[in-house]
């Protein structure tokens, strides 16, 4: 393929990709569960078939390509991250910082304030431990005991618990959508932060505010013992802090992970090769995550040198005209990979490469666009009945996830929120201070 061809864009390129989405689609559509063939198996198909596309190119230099893009630094480096994300939460799970912290909400939790608690507590939770499912699987039991207890609707509970879920799942330091959209738009977390609270938080508070006048009149308890240890608590808040002001996230996940392990020493939780283990529990459950990545980058490339980037950005570029036309763009590319996938690390993940070209092409700042593709992939994530969040309440409340999709307030909200920001341009700051990636390595 000569470089014309390439410069102008090859559509037949894009096929791979396409096979990839037919096959996570067609298989949770024909079996009613978008999580039953494994991620991994339907990318590497998609692989091979780029491998054995474009004859012009010989087998030796695609794999070339395909280990070129699997292993880019930025590649390289999330999958680092996620890693030590996962080895982080494990201990942080094996020394009791989970429960400590529900307790903690559930302590302070006023009797007539029963669904702004538990989205409140969610959203503390979520952003601590940077993960939606996991919230929301510690906190949908207790939803469900108090919807028993006040008789107001158990799927009210449910969306005010995926709500609180959400907002950390967008926000949180550790949450991999987070991870996947700062790294492949190379920005800081803390600057990525920075623009995204400023979106995230009032939109939080407003949907306190409407989950609060829905439930203004009820009230209820919450029976037996919370016990809570703030010092279990202290890990989760040393990472959002330091992560906060801009301290290297590797520095800031090992120093976690050590902090966290020195707790569970002290409390006599674990030993020395109990916490290795818990290390290892922790870093594998991030196994299919960074294999994803690794070869999702792989296959990008592919279909980079083979054209169909090219061809993207053309078919793009015909159609966005200014810098908001282009956020609105990356928007909407990462929402319908999201409502495609019911995945939306995975979501960020394929779409994040072709963005930061587009960001390039317009002008548009790193930081709002990782902020963009956090922010949309989280909101549909949070509203998908067939995601992973809402199946894992309503199996647990018992109820359909569709009866719970009209209270997910907060996700529906964040994307008025972010399109709003996308309209006005909010919040606005100064180009000068765009910041490089956390690595001293740059995409060439």
């Amino acid at each position: 393929m000569n470089s014309s061809s390439i410069k102008k864009g090859n559509a037949l390129a894009l096929l791979p990709f396409f096979i990839f989405l037919i096959l996570f689609i067609g298989s949770g559509v024909i079996n009613g569960d978008f999580y039953e063939l494994p991620v991994l198996v339907a990318v590497f198909i998609a692989v091979l078939v780029a491998l054995f596309m474009n004859r012009k190119m010989t087998f030796k230099d695609k794999l070339d390509h395909l280990t070129k893009g699997a292993g880019h630094p930025n590649i390289m480096l999330m999958v680092i991250i996620y890693l030590l994300a996962g080895a982080f939460a494990s201990v942080a799970e094996g020394v009791g910082a989970v429960e400590s912290t529900v307790n903690l909400g559930l302590t302070f939790l006023p009797e007539n304030l029963l669904i702004v608690g538990l989205f409140v507590i969610g959203c503390f939770i979520s952003i601590s431990m940077g993960s939606s499912v996991g919230t929301v699987v510690a906190l949908a039991p207790i939803g469900v005991g108090l919807a028993e207890q006040t008789g107001i609707s158990t799927a009210l509970f449910m969306g005010a618990i995926i709500s609180g879920a959400m907002f950390g799942d967008n926000l949180s330091m550790i949450s991999d959508t987070t991870i996947a959209a700062v790294r492949t738009q190379a920005v800081k977390m803390s600057d990525k932060f920075k623009v995204n609270i400023f979106i995230a938080l009032p939109t939080a508070i407003v949907a306190a505010v409407i989950f609060g006048v829905l439930t203004w009149n009820a009230s209820g308890s919450i029976g037996g013992d919370h016990p809570y240890d703030l010092i279990k608590v202290l890990p989760y808040l040393a990472v959002l802090i330091f992560a906060v002001v801009g301290v290297n996230v590797i520095y800031v996940l090992i120093g976690g992970t050590i902090f966290v392990g020195l707790v569970g020493f002290f409390y006599g939780t674990f030993d020395g090769m109990e916490f290795l283990n818990l290390l290892g529990e922790g870093m594998a459950g991030m196994q299919e995550l960074s294999l994803l990545s690794i070869l999702l980058g792989g296959l990008v490339e592919l279909i980079r040198v083979n054209g169909g980037i090219a061809f993207l950005l053309n078919a793009i570029n015909s159609r966005i005209k200014s810098r908001k036309g282009a956020e609105a763009g990356i928007a909407g590319l990462v929402s319908a990979f999201d409502l495609s996938t019911a995945n939306n690390t995975i979501s960020i993940i394929s779409v994040g490469p072709l963005v930061k070209q587009i960001t390039e092409r317009f002008g548009v700042d790193p930081r709002r666009s990782a902020s963009i593709l956090d922010i949309f992939a989280s909101a549909f994530q949070g509203v998908l009945p067939y995601g992973a969040q809402l199946l894992a309440v309503a199996g647990i409340a018992s109820i359909s996830p569709v009866s719970i999709m009209p209270y997910c307030i907060y996700p529906v909200l964040l994307a008025v929120a972010g399109m709003i920001a996308i309209a006005t341009g909010f919040p606005k700051f100064t180009t000068e201070k765009t910041s490089q990636p956390q690595s001293t390595q740059k995409r060439k």
